[in-house]
């Protein structure tokens, strides 16, 4: 028998039932069955292993829904994007910005970069100029004791593409750091490219220990840490978007192709300018870009901190997008980092992920790049074009009216003369309820 208290040891030995049973003794007490918990496991267990073995202390499953956005035609293909995300009105955004430049050429894309970084930190108290100066032959020796590591990365065309040295002792006494650049192909690359620093820094401190040309005080170098950078600003895709400013088409409200392209143009301006406008803007870039990527089974923290990196590269938060209008011409784009895999990690081992790179036609990492930039790009199109015109809250709110019609429990019945009820009307959570209360009196 386990004696159950909020404060325990060894938590993660007991099994999934002990683990249950200690969270509705000690935090559930009052909440009843634990009935949701096992509604969303899985009944394959073996399918329930696999995922568990995802993650730590597992009790259950989240779950988010699983959508596809249609009529995405990018560099002339045609594809149907998965989307996993829980905030209405995201996929229908995309998938209307898809079907408008659908018919209007559709996106075009260009991979600007695939390299990824990482960097040993590491403290050494020695003159600069002598580090510097023998850093060809450090290279070298690092490369060598690497190379067996590196091999299968090279026979699919990736490996070590630079290695440099930066001084930073300028701002912290004695600390420098060796920058490594990658190339990773079709994986993401995470765990090759952390063991291949962690072999630089063994190697590292094997060089200076066995080196005659160093003293003993100089033999002594400190490795801080060895870890990948999750900054990735040379592995970059643009989306991009054009079309003669007369066939952008007229808008709600009458809004003319030609008033809102300058408007569309001017928001995209403010969120450059100004910061507070820039996050929200860039928030729904990733509204689209994070429900491609949890779709596929990659890390959506990883991009969205790359991304929000990139967005301050220059000092100041800006937006991801531009647009500009010239000669009759509108052009929207996004320049993007986008470090992906689609091979290894949960890309194999999500069924789901699989599932979905198999609807994509299971692309390359630089073809996955290309695809989820340009659901980003849509999504950006799409909330601007709201913003300028109709506002947000219109086509949101009635998207979001179901949850407000499930949480109000309304019956098929009820649902469907709230839904033509509010066509014409403005959707708000009072005002449904108190339309609902109103049927049911």
């Amino acid at each position: 028998m386990f004696m159950y208290s909020k404060s325990i040891t060894g938590f993660s030995k007991f099994s999934k039932a002990e683990k249950i049973a200690w969270l509705k003794t000690n935090f559930l007490a009052d909440y009843g069955e634990s009935y949701v918990l096992s509604v969303f496991q899985q009944k394959e267990s073996d399918l329930q292993k696999v995922i568990d073995g995802f993650s730590e202390n597992t009790i259950s499953n989240f779950v988010l829904p699983y959508g596809l956005a249609p009529n995405f035609l990018i560099d002339g293909n045609l594809y149907c994007v998965p989307m996993v995300i829980e905030e209405s009105s995201v996929v229908a955004a995309a998938s209307a910005g898809a079907k408008y430049w659908q018919e209007r050429g559709g996106f075009k894309t260009t991979i600007l970069g695939t390299t990824k970084i990482g960097q040993v930190h590491f403290v050494w108290n020695g003159e600069s100029s002598k580090l510097i100066s023998i850093f060809p032959e450090i290279e070298k020796t690092l490369r060598f004791k690497a190379a067996p590591i590196c091999e299968n990365m090279a026979k699919r065309g990736g490996g070590i593409t630079k290695v440099e040295l930066l001084d930073f002792t300028g701002k912290e006494k004695g600390l420098y750091q060796l920058r490594v650049h990658f190339e990773t192909c079709d994986s993401m690359g995470a765990n090759f490219i952390n063991s291949v620093l962690e072999n630089f820094a063994t190697s590292l401190e094997d060089y200076f220990v066995d080196n005659p040309l160093f003293t003993d005080a100089e033999k002594d170098i400190n490795i801080i840490m060895s870890i990948l950078s999750n900054y990735t600003p040379e592995c970059v895709v643009r989306a991009e978007v054009s079309c003669p400013v007369k066939d952008l088409g007229t808008f709600a409200n009458g809004m003319m192709a030609e008033h809102l392209a300058e408007k569309f143009r001017m928001a995209v301006r403010i969120a450059h300018i100004d910061p507070y406008r820039a996050t929200t803007h860039n928030k729904g870039i990733y509204n689209g870009i994070d429900a491609v990527v949890l779709a596929t089974g990659n890390d959506f923290r990883a991009i969205e901190a790359a991304g929000h990196t990139y967005a301050a590269k220059d000092g100041q938060y800006r937006s991801l997008s531009y647009c500009e209008v010239e000669n009759g011409i509108f052009r929207f784009w996004l320049d993007i980092p986008l470090a992906l895999g689609t091979v290894g990690g949960l890309t194999s081992l999500h069924p789901l992920a699989k599932l979905s790179l198999d609807i994509l036609g299971n692309p390359s990492a630089e073809q996955l790049m290309r695809i989820i930039a340009s659901v980003g790009l849509a999504q950006n199109f799409g909330a601007v074009r709201s913003l300028v015109t109709t506002g947000i809250q219109q086509g949101h709110m009635k998207m979001h009216m179901m949850n407000i019609l499930n949480h109000l429990k309304a019956s098929d019945k009820e649902s469907a003369n709230a839904i033509k009820y509010f066509e014409d009307k403005t959707v708000s959570f009072a005002g449904v309820r108190d339309y609902i209360n109103e049927l049911r009196k």
